[in-house]
């Protein structure tokens, strides 16, 4: 299992990433991504998607067009873990 992260711990490992900000209500953080066009956001989903499979931590996300937003949350720590961390910054590499 998976520990939450919590404290200190918690604002050093969301410091490290770009743009992604806390779910208000929940224990999350989300980040929206626009692209050219929906080809260009299929191909970053599906980027994502073989990274997520390999790291077997799944996001939560939507698309719309050109439009991608992700939620990402670690559901057998009851919240935000370094799994979470790892995945948003492998996330923004593939954008």
């Amino acid at each position: 299992m998976t520990d939450k992260l919590t404290g200190d711990a918690r604002k050093t490992a969301l410091a490290t990433l770009k743009d992604w900000k806390e779910v208000p209500g929940r224990d999350a953080i989300q980040k929206s991504f626009k692209f050219a066009d929906f080809n260009a956001a299929w191909g970053f989903m599906t980027r994502v998607a073989l990274a997520a499979e390999k790291a077997d931590h799944h996001p939560e996300w939507s698309n719309v067009y050109n439009r991608v937003e992700i939620v990402l949350s670690t559901h057998d720590a009851g919240g935000l873990s370094e799994k979470d961390i790892v995945l948003a910054k492998v996330i923004d590499a593939a954008a």
